[in-house]
Parts: structure tokens; sequence; C-alpha cells
């Protein structure tokens, strides 16, 4: 397995260079990017500019391991206004564009949320309504990926939507394409199931996966800590992983996007590493 961290680590007010040599001071081979509004990656990206940030990243030693974005939580694929839907239809396309143009080969998608508690005043979704709208965005987008050679991986998040792997995994299947996968978040699982139960039903589906800890009697986003210092059972999710053949990239995930460490927060990227190779090698 392969050893990525994601931007959203980065607390400190350093340049997307600074970010990507702490990084590879601190032992990682990957950089998880995001697509943004205004950060090295964004919507209005030129192909020389995302050229010349994968350039810098090789520079660094750096393999880009992966693309996510956060504007999905403004931009509900599964809402009831069809101008929300075609933002979120937009954010997917340009994430396609963005990944083949800078060589990166998976994606993460969220599908619609049915509700997100986390974000004030969010729309509720019908579940049915938010399944059948889900389904769309995805079939809409496929023909696009197929053709950049792009993987649209469907993350596990927050968004009271895919609650079971069982029902993850019927998502996944229904498109009958190797361009639809799973991007699947450990710790997310943690408020109501067992990551271990997740990886080995999801298996082969899994095309990327995050690392992040939570302790269960906070029951909030705040529960979400350190690696080793929350409930997720490492040793049954790596002997989960080992079962299913994964071995592809995992990215460390550290959110939500407020400071763990309030002062010198480059140890966090240090501590994220060590804690990982600990658990690389249960």
């Amino acid at each position: 397995m392969k050893k990525s961290i994601g931007i959203c680590c980065f607390y400190g007010n350093w340049s997307i260079e600074e970010k990507l040599v702490l990084a590879k001071e601190a032992g990682f081979t990957g950089f998880e990017i995001d697509l943004s509004e205004d950060g090295p990656v964004n919507l209005k990206s030129t192909p020389e500019e995302l050229k010349s940030f994968r350039l810098l990243a090789k520079k660094h030693g750096l393999e880009l391991s992966g693309l996510m974005s956060f504007l999905y939580w403004g931009a509900n694929a599964a809402s009831a206004d069809p101008a929300v839907r075609d933002n979120a239809a937009k954010i997917l396309a340009r994430e396609i564009e963005c990944a083949e143009q800078l060589g990166i080969d998976t994606i993460l998608a969220v599908p619609g949320a049915v509700g997100v508690d986390f974000i004030p005043g969010a729309e509720t979704v019908r579940y049915d309504l938010a399944y059948e709208r889900a389904t769309e965005f995805i079939k809409a987008a496929l023909p696009a990926a197929e053709k950049a050679g792009v993987t649209i991986a469907v993350e596990n998040v927050w968004n009271k939507f895919l609650l079971s792997p069982m029902e993850m995994r019927a998502f996944v299947d229904q498109f009958g394409s190797k361009n639809v996968g799973v991007y699947f978040d450990v710790a997310n699982t943690l408020a109501f199931g067992y990551p271990e139960h997740w990886i080995e039903i999801l298996g082969s589906r899994i095309k990327r996966v995050h690392f992040k800890d939570y302790r269960r009697n906070v029951g909030t986003t705040d529960g979400f800590c350190d690696l080793l210092s929350g409930d997720v059972h490492w040793p049954a999710v790596m002997a989960a992983l080992h079962k299913v053949g994964y071995d592809g990239w995992i990215a460390a995930e550290m959110i939500p996007p407020v400071p763990f460490y309030k002062h010198c927060p480059e140890v966090l990227i240090h501590t994220t590493s060590r804690a990982m190779d600990a658990i690389l090698a249960l």
C-alpha cells in the first residue's frame, strides 16, 4: 500500500510548494489534491497551470494520488433544485477534466445527500429521490470518465445516504462499469458501523482509502481525532485490506478543518506519517 496525505491536513499558512516539501520531508510519497474555487487546482485552472502543478509535485518526489473536492457540500447532487444539481454536475465534470490532465486516475465524488447535520439549513431530500438523482448524477458523467480513463469513486460521508456497505455495493454495481468504485473512508463508518465489515463486503470496488480516526462517544464531527487516538480497530482494518488484496493509495485526511494543533501545525504532518507507518505495519 502507498502512503499519501491530503491537502486538507495542512493548517499552517504555507504555499502549495511548502506543503509539498513538508509532505515529502515527513515521509509521504503521495499527495491528494482538491478541486477548489481558488486553490492550485480550481474551477478555472488552465491546462498550463495544471501541467505546472503536476511538474511541481514531481519535482518534490510526490505522486498526485487522488483528487477530491469540498465543493460538493455546497452543491447537493440530489437536490430538488435543478440548478443545484447542475452545479454538482459541473463540479464532477471539472474533476474528471482536471484529473485527466494531472495524471490522476481516480476522483472522489459525493453523489448527493439526504441531509447534512453539520451544515446549518442544509436541504433535506427524501431518501428514494436522493437515490434516483444520485444514480442519474453518476450515470451522466460516466461516458466522460470512461473516455478520460478516470474512475469516479463514491465516498461514504456523513450525508445520511448509502449507510450500509451492501447499499454502497449495490449503488456502485448498478452502473456495470470499471470506472465507478468506492473512495472508502475508514473513520466515517465508526458512528454507525465497522470499517472492517465495509472493506470485506466492498472488496475490489474500493479504489482509494482515507485514513482518519474517530471517538464514538463524542458523536459529532468533533469526534474526529489523530490516528491511533480514536476507536478504529486498526488491526482489523488492516487485516481486511490485506484479505481483499487492496494495495493502492491510502491518504490521511485529518478533518474537520480546524487545527488539531494550535501551535506548530507542521507536527501534525509528521505524527500522522509516523502513525500511518505503524498502522500499515500491522
